[in-house]
């Protein structure tokens, strides 16, 4: 008998509403659950609320996802599940473990320090902004970018990443009468719809092979499909893969992410490059690492491939950015983030050849939540520059430190983060923790590109950092600080410097059991 018509005879033995019944824990879900409400609730009232105190559904926003993230404190120290099969507990679609917790801390976290970010952008846009529309889809977006990381079958895995992409277009095109804001939609639309239909083509091939879309039972099963449907289950395992390496902007994928930046309103780019970033890893460690172990001489070459390609175009193209250009903070930033993609990748691969594959793993989660809190630190220092100076090229800020002294520090502290140097110790120590997982694994190679590719962003980081401390061309202003601004750049700057202070904070998930 093949796998798929097993689950079906199974299904044909137990009562109908036995399989329909499911358990729901609603600790566990209350992340995304009051993240999604909450948006509804900001919906709704947009209807109702005049225009001039359509800013309280910003700051609404803002207590929404503090509050989601305030939730995950009590699932810490203990893995929880929800929509669990009546006959079969252990088959759950949602569970919150470390790996999840992790991921979702990141997502709120990041989501949040966005919708500080966006007060400010809103009200700058003088309307340019649907505010009710914008925030409803800011906050879907992060309820379905928490729901991903803890998907246990690849239906609720599919939803989530659609949950978080879809409205993810919309904030980007949202701008009205701004013909870049539209063209950056279309092309961020496009490449993630290919995404889509390549993956769930994939996902389909999986299930039909498999006759499963728990994630346990899938890593179980296709280790012993039948002859008949060995090519199905290949091309579905690459299907999938390659899907995913679409949303992780992973080269050749990455096509759509300067255009879609600098198209962007400034608090989406921010987000794309932090929570767009969680979402694609995210998905493609449960897809690999948890349903896909027989498969890792498939995918392990395949990812260690893609991150060498990665972090190199990326690093390349941001070394290739002049300056003067307009927009070329963004872009340099845009092309920064396409080469922290390929560092994000090197431990995923290395799981694939590595005796503890969650180790590898782990060392994903502490770089992501590094590279989450400085990177936002950084987008926020440009949102402050970018008020004054629309263009907001490079050599914008040039001086920086004459004006805001404080402001242009914390700048370069965030760049010396990601370039790996002190006083920036939490992502030298990332760097390390990455660099291990290559080395450990037997990816020696891949361990030398990632080193080449460090020296590369280590020119254009400290080239970005002198500017700021370069006598200015002209007498300039200080950039006045609205407070939801001050409050961004001041939380992403206690986060560096804690983690700078205790790298351990995010080192440990490198040893921990995530799953």
């Amino acid at each position: 008998m093949s796998f798929p018509a097993q689950p079906l005879a199974e299904a044909a033995s137990q009562p109908p509403a036995q399989n329909l019944v499911q358990s729901v824990d609603w600790l566990a879900i209350a992340p995304p659950t009051i993240t999604a409400v909450v948006g509804l609730v900001v919906l709704v009232a947009d209807l109702f609320v005049a225009d001039r105190r359509k800013p309280l559904l910003g700051w609404v926003s803002v207590a929404g996802l503090a509050a989601s993230a305030l939730m995950l404190l009590p699932l810490v120290n203990g893995d929880r599940s929800a929509f669990c099969l009546a006959g079969d507990p252990g088959l759950c679609s949602y569970t919150a473990d470390t790996f999840t917790l992790a991921v979702q801390f990141l997502v709120l976290g990041g989501a949040l320090l966005t919708a500080l970010l966006s007060v400010t952008a809103v009200k700058d846009a003088d309307r340019g902004l649907p505010e009710g529309e914008f925030w409803f889809l800011l906050l879907s977006s992060a309820a379905g970018a928490a729901l991903l990381p803890a998907s246990r079958d690849l239906a609720t895995l599919i939803v989530a990443l659609e949950v978080a992409s879809l409205p993810a277009f919309a904030l980007v095109g949202l701008r009205r009468g701004d013909r870049r804001s539209s063209e950056a939609a279309l092309k961020f639309f496009l490449s993630s719809v290919t995404a889509t239909a390549v993956s769930l083509m994939g996902v389909s091939f999986v299930y039909a092979s498999t006759g499963t879309l728990y994630l346990t039972q899938v890593a179980e099963r296709i280790q012993h499909v039948d002859g008949q449907l060995t090519t199905l289950a290949q091309t579905g395992v690459v299907l999938t893969l390659v899907g995913f390496a679409f949303k992780t902007a992973a080269v050749p994928f990455h096509f759509w992410v300067p255009d879609t930046y600098v198209g962007a309103p400034l608090p989406i780019a921010a987000y794309l490059s932090v929570v767009g970033k969680a979402v694609g890893f995210s998905g493609l460690v449960l897809v690999t690492v948890v349903a896909l172990p027989s498969y890792a001489d498939a995918w392990g070459p395949a990812l260690a491939a893609l991150a060498a390609l990665t972090m190199t175009v990326g690093n390349v193209g941001a070394l290739r950015q002049q300056g003067t250009r307009a927009y070329s903070a963004v872009r340099l930033l845009a092309w920064s983030s396409v080469g922290q993609a390929g560092y994000l990748l090197v431990p995923i691969a290395a799981a694939a050849y590595s005796e503890d594959p969650e180790g590898a793993v782990g060392s994903t989660v502490a770089y992501a939540l590094m590279y989450a809190a400085v990177n936002l630190g950084a987008f926020a220092v440009a949102a402050v520059v970018g008020r004054t100076r629309s263009l907001n090229r490079v050599a914008d800020y040039r001086g920086l430190y004459a004006s805001n002294p404080l402001t242009a520090l914390l700048l370069a502290f965030f760049l010396l983060c990601l370039a790996g140097l002190p006083p920036g110790v939490i992502g030298l120590f990332a760097k390390v923790t990455v660099f291990s997982a290559a080395v450990d694994a037997g990816l020696g190679w891949l361990a030398v590109v990632m080193a080449v590719n460090v020296v590369i962003a280590l020119f254009y980081y400290l080239q970005w950092t002198a500017q700021l401390f370069r006598t200015p061309e002209e007498a300039t202003a200080g950039h006045r600080l609205p407070a939801p601004l001050t409050a961004a750049i001041t939380l992403t700057a206690i986060l560096a410097v804690a983690l700078s202070g205790a790298p351990q904070l995010i080192l440990r998930f490198a040893d921990t059991a995530l799953f």
